[in-house]
């Protein structure tokens, strides 16, 4: 009885192992290694320069402005208090999921507007924040001391999709993100994602573009998509192996149950 028991827990193994092997596939060390090259060589490439997003309608800007008069200064930063009753409920996070709410800032409309106090209407669409900082410290010398403005722009998103552990639509609050800093904060492309084929959409002044990327070359980091626009969409697909294994679960999950259920019950009897 008990060398009949011994039997058909090795039975079981062995069928337990074998289906593990052929559903799991095989994946290329080559298919999977980031920027390859030649390992006893050291070379250097050129970086892509930084990148500077443009101001569009439909962004919202927090725009802060002081001098050496605060309390002149306060006339023109109205969304200070809701901003800081914001940040009471819910502390701020260097990297979100959220998208920070409208009522903090200034919301570009569809001429490329926005509407300060004291100044009125000002053109920003088409200039980075850098310029349009420096427009609104020269009109307000105007009226205040020595001023000085700190403009972010809030809704800078980009979205990680596919094949990676955490797809997410992820908030930059700094502005400047690469395409290896947001395949991190996604959690990386898993086994099964294609990194030789990476799609980035991108939509910039009524055109969609679509661009693929390898990442296993290491003439990524001089590409013109290697610094991510705001709006950028990364998708990882899936490679073969994914499609493989669903193909092996769906063919060989029914036998596999039989043949442990079949065993169940011979095992049965000897109890």
């Amino acid at each position: 009885m008990r060398t009949s028991r011994s039997y058909c827990l090795r039975i079981t193994l062995i069928l337990l192992i074998g289906s593990c092997q052929y559903l799991t596939g095989c994946v290329s060390s080559k298919q999977i290694t980031y920027f390859q090259g030649e390992a006893s060589k050291m070379d250097t490439l050129a970086v892509a320069a930084r990148y500077a997003p443009k101001i569009q309608p439909g962004d919202v800007l927090s725009v802060q402005v002081s001098s050496l008069n605060q309390e002149a200064s306060s006339f023109f930063n109205p969304y200070t208090s809701f901003a800081i009753a914001d940040r009471s409920v819910q502390p701020s996070a260097s990297t979100s999921t959220t998208p920070l709410p409208p009522q903090n800032g200034y919301l570009v409309d569809n001429n490329g507007f926005i509407e300060l106090p004291v100044l009125g209407k000002v053109n920003v669409s088409g200039q980075t924040v850098a310029q349009v900082k420096e427009q609104l410290r020269e009109s307000l010398k105007e009226f205040l001391k020595e001023p000085t403005v700190n403009i972010r722009s809030l809704n800078f998103r980009i979205s990680v999709m596919g094949e990676v552990t955490r797809p997410s639509l992820f908030t930059i609050p700094n502005e400047q993100i690469t395409l290896l800093e947001a395949l991190s904060l996604s959690g990386d492309i898993t086994i099964y994602g294609r990194r030789d084929n990476v799609l980035l959409i991108r939509e910039e002044n009524g055109k969609r573009t679509f661009a693929r990327i390898d990442l296993t070359r290491r003439d990524l980091f001089n590409s013109p998509y290697y610094y991510l626009h705001p709006n950028d969409v990364l998708y990882v697909e899936p490679g073969r192996a994914r499609a493989a294994t669903a193909d092996r679960t769906n063919q060989l999950l029914p036998i596999v149950l039989s043949g442990l259920s079949f065993l169940a019950i011979i095992a049965s009897r000897f109890y």
